[in-house]
């Protein structure tokens, strides 16, 4: 039997706000910032040292998801993100990238690469713009519950245990870490035995890099060295994938494959990162030893942390699936556009499935709601969706469209006095569309013209 130890707490409710967002990635950002310029007195909880999440922190340095094609679909306060970034100097802006050109299945797609310190700087000025309390270092290690609704979090910060009320709650922290502490319902492919999830990588940058040198190169031979460097056991799957800053010197790579661990188990996450800097030192070696372009690049940043595609996603009032995703399927109650492309990476395997919707898909608010937890709101990949669905919903530009409806739909409930599990819907819907979201093709097409 497992020794215990009992534990009893005290914990002071130091303050009490309208809205609080538990993590400070894509998704949780913009939603902070959607429901702070609604009037809601708004806590963005992050648990590192700077907001931004997997752009910032696992140093992902692209934005993917905008584009369906040659149509944009994610509008709103993640297109302003997209624009204080390049004003900053962050980026040059939205170009053609050839997507896992390596792979056996490459599609062209439209990215907005960055500069991830920039973001950093920018997502700093959003938030404190916008009047939103930030508090970073700090993790959300419980939730404050009255019945059946979630009336605020607990978290451990820099001084310690303390909680702070609100009256609605969105968890945008990937994991699901709130919806999991107020026992919500996951996915059954998510978690236990029967889990299904995608592999997770450490990315990195290298300086020094003749960026044009290798993009010159035909495909072939791309695809002819990744997969030597599969044969000797040096690359971890079929890419060679990665983007530059404004400088055009350095390359951001995403190119290690980290396998068979759980990014929810203390020892799978630790094991994960130890992994992931031996992969990265075995795909330097054979970059500089066999890759034209790289011959003299230096490793100059490692991720704090490895970007994780997928953990837990909740039950939800509906869930999303990839059959709706590709039927482009309707919804009265849409809240945000996915474009895709559907990415899904083996989870033990070497390759990648890649598509492209044949247009924008809708992703309804219900996706959002638990089915019985009241006071919360999930956003980001832990919405409710199959595991297929996720591979087209996770990219950050969708996260952020949905953080802009959590957002949206938290300061809704707080000026309506509308329970989270009945927000009106065409309160929200209008709500978005004044902060200049898209929630349909023909959005799209008025918001371009």
């Amino acid at each position: 039997m497992t020794p215990m130890v009992a534990e009893v707490f005290d914990t002071p409710i130091v303050e009490t706000f309208d809205v609080i967002v538990a993590g400070g990635g894509a998704s949780g950002l913009i939603a902070a910032v959607a429901a702070a310029r609604l009037g809601a007195k708004t806590l963005l909880l992050e648990r590192q040292g700077c907001l931004g999440g997997t752009a910032t922190t696992a140093y992902v340095g692209q934005y993917l998801g905008f584009f369906n094609y040659d149509t944009q679909a994610v509008w709103g306060i993640p297109f302003e993100l997209t624009e204080r970034i390049k004003a900053a100097g962050g980026s040059d802006g939205f170009g053609q990238y050839h997507l896992a050109e390596a792979a056996a299945t490459p599609i062209v797609i439209r990215h907005f690469p960055f500069n991830p310190e920039i973001v950093k700087i920018v997502a700093d000025e959003m938030a404190q713009e916008a009047g939103i309390r930030v508090l970073m270092h700090a993790q959300v290690v419980g939730v404050v519950r009255e019945g059946g609704s979630v009336k605020g979090v607990i978290v451990e910060a820099v001084s310690g245990r303390t909680a702070y009320a609100a009256r609605v709650v969105i968890d945008a922290t990937g994991d699901a870490v709130v919806a999991h502490r107020a026992q919500v319902a996951m996915q059954d492919d998510a978690v236990g035995p029967n889990r299904k999830t995608q592999p997770n990588a450490l990315c990195f940058r290298l300086s020094n890099v003749d960026v044009q040198r290798f993009r010159a190169l035909p495909r072939e031979v791309k695809r002819s060295l990744a997969l030597k460097g599969l044969g000797s056991g040096e690359l971890f799957w079929e890419s060679m994938s990665f983007c530059s800053t404004p400088a055009g010197t350095d390359a951001i790579c995403l190119m290690s494959r980290i396998s068979g661990k759980d990014a929810l188990d203390d020892i799978d996450a630790s094991d994960q990162e130890r992994i992931g800097r031996a992969q990265i030192k075995s795909i330097v070696g054979f970059l500089n030893r066999e890759v034209p372009g790289f011959e003299r690049a230096i490793l100059a940043a490692i991720g704090a942390r490895a970007g994780v595609r997928e953990t837990r996603r909740i039950c939800g009032q509906h869930t999303l699936t990839a059959d709706e995703i590709l039927a482009q399927r309707r919804f009265e109650d849409a809240v945000a556009l996915g474009c895709g492309p559907m990415d899904i990476h083996e989870p033990d395997g070497t390759g990648i499935a890649l598509s492209m919707p044949p247009a924008p898909f809708e992703i309804p608010m219900r996706c959002l709601v638990p089915t019985d937890v009241e006071g919360l709101i999930v956003t980001g990949r832990a919405i409710s969706a199959t595991h297929e669905a996720n591979g087209g919903a996770r990219h950050m530009a969708t996260a952020m469209a949905l953080g802009q409806a959590a957002g949206v739909m938290a300061a809704a409930s707080v000026n309506g006095a509308n329970s989270t599990l009945a927000i009106p819907i065409h309160t929200v819907r209008d709500a978005l569309r004044a902060q200049r979201a898209a929630l349909s093709v023909e959005d799209c097409k008025t918001l371009a013209s």
